[in-house]
């Protein structure tokens, strides 16, 4: 039951405190009602004895100590949930942002959710086609896997990110695909650039957005990839579908983490973060995956832009424990007009070998992969040696590796933005590629694939 209360004492910056309340909880949704009568949204950032500290969404501008009334709601944020989502817009409250009507509920859900008991969990094991050779190719995404992507500031992945929001699909049987696409922090450019994407590509007619933008409030912030997570929950659990959850870009999330955490005086971690950001990332990529006896599945992408490119910082250090590998985008490949500019030998998918192989992809996917990925890293080794000593001073061998890194990054990493490429057609490319080397140099090919496709 809702209780009210006109007992504001202060106001600072976002934040109002509320005097002499009772039975009020953590992250609990409150009302914050003007003098004129206009309501505002908030939530509980903490709670004493007798003391709750309420951050503002909309902020505080105009608020009056002696007039203004909170009524604390006794629940925390819920999402309504139909059918009718998918296709919508909506913003970081999940309030509607394509100007349709508010969804009919068929649920209301907290956003809060548990992540998955591993007791309950369903090993991945199907590939998802992204339609990017150099994740499908070399780092298959596998269906109820955590695969992050690693980027700096500058770099694409908001292109690589509508790209395979556009693209990605489940392979062999025909079933209910949807992507469920959060993005935090981000411009009025990004934001238009996102929706007028999935509006003229028609991948909206799968898709559901939650877009925050960078100057709504910090505690919005914190709520989009929840909200997200919850509608992927009710697609895939409720109504049986596969869903792509992509989070761009976790680092805002996390930035908007630390100034929350700063907002309410607590102790700060590495770099200022809070110390429990570990587990606070933890509980919502934990909520991706299969559930046994469950057709529905959640596969998520989370992106974060590196600060200062660096891997050892917090953000990417502690989501690559709890996810399984990282896709890693190079500046160099960027300058060098490479897109996607996908690094594929620091990059990783722990179980790219669950969703590979006869009646998954291809019977010679996991030999290709691994050839391709010895012979690019021996020609960027060659690279290195021809910067020091010369092109001239390499070996014949060397120097035919040195080509086959160039035609690797140009022609198997290099594709379009609206370029859609099946992992037969992948697989191919890698064979073209090989060629290029002398078949005593495939050591890593078993010799049945080698009469079947390299000698064709």
């Amino acid at each position: 039951m809702a209780k009210e209360y006109l007992t504001v004492s202060n106001i600072v910056g976002p934040l109002i405190i509320v005097e002499k309340i009772s039975d009020v909880k953590y992250n609990e949704l409150v009302e914050i009602e003007d003098a004129t009568g206009h309501r505002r949204r908030g939530t509980v950032l903490d709670v004493s004895t007798n003391q709750a500290v309420v951050q503002v969404f909309e902020g505080t501008v105009g608020l009056d100590v002696n007039r203004s009334r909170v009524r604390f709601l006794g629940r925390s944020q819920q999402l309504p949930v139909s059918e009718e989502i998918i296709g919508r817009v909506f913003d970081g409250s999940g309030e509607p942002r394509d100007g349709g009507p508010r969804i009919i509920a068929h649920k209301m859900l907290d956003i809060n959710g548990s992540p998955i008991n591993p007791e309950a969990r369903d090993y991945p094991s199907e590939f998802i086609q992204t339609g990017i050779s150099a994740i499908d190719g070399m780092n298959p995404l596998v269906r109820g896997q955590k695969l992050p992507i690693f980027s700096g500031s500058g770099l694409p992945h908001s292109q690589i990110a509508a790209q395979i929001a556009r693209q990605a699909k489940v392979l062999g049987r025909e079933e209910k695909f949807a992507v469920v696409f959060a993005a935090m922090g981000i411009t009025f450019e990004e934001a238009n650039f996102f929706i007028e994407d999935f509006r003229r590509t028609g991948a909206l007619e799968r898709a559901v957005l939650f877009l925050n933008l960078a100057n709504e409030p910090a505690i919005e912030r914190n709520a989009t990839p929840r909200l997200a997570l919850t509608c992927a929950e009710y697609l895939a659990f409720d109504l049986d579908m596969h869903v792509l959850v992509i989070l761009v870009d976790m680092t805002f999330y996390a930035e908007a983490l630390r100034e929350i955490a700063a907002a309410r005086k607590e102790i700060p971690g590495r770099r200022g973060y809070p110390g429990y950001l570990y587990t606070d990332l933890a509980t919502m990529y934990e909520r991706a995956g299969r559930i046994k006896g469950k057709k529905g599945s959640i596969t998520m992408i989370p992106i974060l832009t590196m600060p200062d490119d660096d891997k050892t910082h917090p953000i990417p250090d502690l989501t690559g424990y709890i996810t399984e590998g990282q896709i890693i985008l190079s500046r160099e490949l960027h300058r060098s007009g490479v897109y996607p500019p996908i690094d594929v030998l620091p990059s990783l998918s722990r179980l790219k070998d669950k969703g590979i192989g006869p009646d998954k992809t291809r019977e010679d996917h996991a030999d290709v992969l691994n050839q391709l990925f010895a012979c690019y890293a021996r020609g960027k080794e060659a690279r290195e040696l021809a910067l020091i000593l010369g092109e001239a001073a390499l070996s014949d061998l060397d120097q035919l590796y040195l080509k086959f890194a160039d035609r690797f990054e140009n022609e198997f990493v290099r594709q379009g933005e609206l370029e859609a490429r099946g992992i037969t057609d992948t697989i191919d490319i890698g064979w073209k590629l090989l060629r290029l080397l002398p078949e005593k140099e495939l050591k890593r090919i078993r010799t049945e694939y080698l009469e079947k496709y390299y000698r064709e």
